[in-house]
């Protein structure tokens, strides 16, 4: 895993609404005490995981994909980001530290159906 601060790049990739991104094989930040951020570290290396069960390149695919049809059924960009089932495993495991040392293969699958967390809240 190799840290990169590029605030322009993220920008780029996502408007001003990622604090970070992970682009096999590096995690993009947009300040540089965000490296330092373990939760934060924690989501974007657990989509690192997600990337190589994948190939790397059909996950950006699927990614994309899913984002789209999830945006058609939702109240935004914000729904639809959180519905997607790479950031629900994600979101739903972040504080975990030890999470991917236990983590199944292919986990993602298993929050493919649902609601988001945050969406259960409300």
């Amino acid at each position: 895993m190799i840290v990169l601060c590029n605030p322009r790049l993220l920008a780029l990739l996502s408007g001003s609404f990622a604090g970070a991104m992970a682009l096999w094989p590096f995690i993009v930040v947009r300040k540089p005490t965000d490296r330092f951020n373990a939760s934060l570290m924690n989501h974007e290396r657990i989509h690192l995981r997600q990337q190589v069960e994948l190939l790397v390149v059909p996950f950006y695919v699927w990614y994309a994909l899913e984002y789209l049809l999830r945006r058609l059924h939702s109240n935004g960009h914000l729904q639809a980001y959180q519905s997607i089932g790479f950031e629900r495993e994600a979101i739903q495991n972040e504080l975990d530290p030890d999470y991917l040392s236990h983590r199944k293969p292919y986990a993602f699958l298993r929050c493919l159906r649902g609601k988001a967390k945050s969406e259960s809240h409300e």
